[in-house]
């Protein structure tokens, strides 16, 4: 599932960021030497890209088939310990963070709905507050 509400925007936006070809949608992948082969679906049939690396690849729902997780690994899972691995343990320097939150609050109440007799006085409701 894309971060980005499935617009289908992440992949593109990286390889772009790091000048590094793409391969969008993809539904069969293949390694070769140096290379990958890329398979994607477009409106006229199949395409089949071939693209140095590294690169970016983003997937299609049909690049494979997923696993779902049954009711007893679930709950052998939850009684397996979790390895807390430090930041600085990989090289990774942690930072300071680079968004900083000012202020949070809550959005003002909103006004209740009002009636009025008939599209005269609702165009002329809308006029005085400014909407039209």
């Amino acid at each position: 599932q894309a971060i980005d509400d499935d617009c289908n925007q992440t992949g593109q936006l990286l390889a772009a960021m790091l000048d590094w070809p793409q391969g969008t949608f993809a539904s069969r992948v293949e390694l070769e030497d140096g290379a990958v082969r890329v398979q994607r679906e477009v409106d006229g049939g199949l395409e089949t890209l071939r693209l140095r690396l590294p690169a970016v690849l983003t997937a299609d729902l049909r690049l494979n088939e997923p696993r779902y997780a049954t009711l007893p690994n679930i709950m052998k899972a939850k009684k397996k310990p979790l390895e807390v691995i430090p930041a600085a343990d990989l090289g990774v320097s942690g930072g300071s963070p680079r968004l900083k939150v000012l202020q949070v609050q809550e959005p003002p109440p909103r006004a209740g709905g009002e009636k009025v007799e008939n599209v005269e006085a609702l165009v002329e409701k809308l006029r005085q507050s400014g909407r039209i």
